[in-house]
């Protein structure tokens, strides 16, 4: 009886093993998939689409910062495409209303009731273009979508449909007209991501697909052959949270964000939401890289962009040029890791 049992737990096992390796298969083609495919659009920036793949691996939000024409837009057309989800692009102008995003009641005469109109936000993917250009009761209306995934019309909460997920952009260099983002906004972002311009090689290959009509910006819509669906976006964003992460390596990450707040270089420091968003973005790129557990190397992979907008850099280091970055890598060399 007792050898019947054992050798019935050990094909238990052996199945639940067998599963395993078949979902970790399933989950690297799916992410395989999403890579690919959106690199096939957006040419030269491969940095940029894993550092936004992480994002939405860990249900977090993104600041992307560089100048027009770089393919900020068609970088959230192609995630919407490759599994089968909403997209809406809201230009943010100083004149924008938060209902203008949101939605809003209208009365229906012959009825004599009100409806709800809902706005763009109401969506999977939402490029919010030029964040910076909307006054601050206009930001605030977004603060509440990023962090609770709802949105209150007339006094009524409307749940979003997962996945969400905010992709805003700011100019670097026009800073007229603009209003800086609070630093609790700045806070709700998992990653502050830069795009920059494609190298020679890259710029020619776009320009040559661009001018021979293979790639069509404007015609980009529609979902790819073999597109995932939303519950395999959730399924991801599960499998993400299920990476384990050793002690030491979870006390490597939280020793990184603490050493920001006892620097002299740093006037105000990381809070436990960029420890928070640390772990949780190297769980993300631990599973895009194939692997079920956190190495230090993926800490460090995904410190600079979790941090970068956390920081305030104290007078004296902007005096002396210095920037975030900078500052961070000197810091990240201060900071022991454990051996792997």
């Amino acid at each position: 009886m007792t050898q019947e049992s054992g050798a019935g737990e050990g094909l238990d096992r052996d199945a639940v093993q067998e599963t395993a390796a078949v979902e970790a298969g399933g989950t690297a083609k799916q992410i395989e998939f999403l890579r690919s495919n959106i690199k096939a659009l957006l040419i030269g920036q491969d940095d940029v689409i894993d550092q936004v793949l992480i994002a939405l691996l860990c249900r977090g939000h993104v600041l992307l910062e560089g100048v027009p024409g770089l393919g900020k837009t068609l970088l959230v057309r192609a995630m919407a495409r490759c599994f089968d989800g909403d997209f809406h692009r809201i230009q943010f102008t100083p004149d924008l209303m938060p209902a203008d995003m949101t939605g809003h009641a209208i009365y229906n005469m012959q009825e004599g009731r009100f409806h709800i109109r809902k706005g763009p936000i109401f969506t999977n993917l939402l490029l919010a273009d030029e964040i910076n250009r909307s006054p601050a009761k206009t930001q605030a209306a977004l603060l509440e979508v990023m962090q609770e995934r709802q949105v209150t019309i007339e006094g009524k909460a409307y749940t979003l449909n997962p996945p969400f997920m905010v992709l805003a952009t700011q100019n670097p260099i026009e800073q007229e007209g603009t209003y800086p983002l609070p630093e609790a906004q700045l806070d709700r972002f998992l990653l502050k991501v830069f795009i920059d311009y494609p190298s020679l090689e890259d710029e020619t290959r776009l320009v040559s697909r661009v001018t021979s009509g293979q790639l069509n910006m404007e015609e980009i819509g529609g979902n790819s052959e073999g597109a995932l669906v939303a519950a395999d976006i959730l399924a991801l964003q599960d499998a993400t949270e299920a990476v384990s992460v050793d002690q030491q390596v979870l006390n490597y990450a939280v020793r990184l964000v603490q050493a920001t707040r006892s620097t002299s270089s740093i006037l105000k420091g990381a809070g436990p939401r960029a420890s928070i968003g640390l772990v949780s973005a190297a769980k993300a790129w631990a599973l895009i890289n194939g692997r079920d557990f956190v190495l230090p190397d993926d800490i460090k992979q995904v410190a600079l962009p979790v941090m970068r907008h956390r920081i305030l850099l104290s007078p004296e280091s902007e005096i002396e040029g210095f920037t975030p970055d900078q500052v961070l890598q000197q810091l990240m060399q201060t900071v022991d890791a454990p051996r792997q």
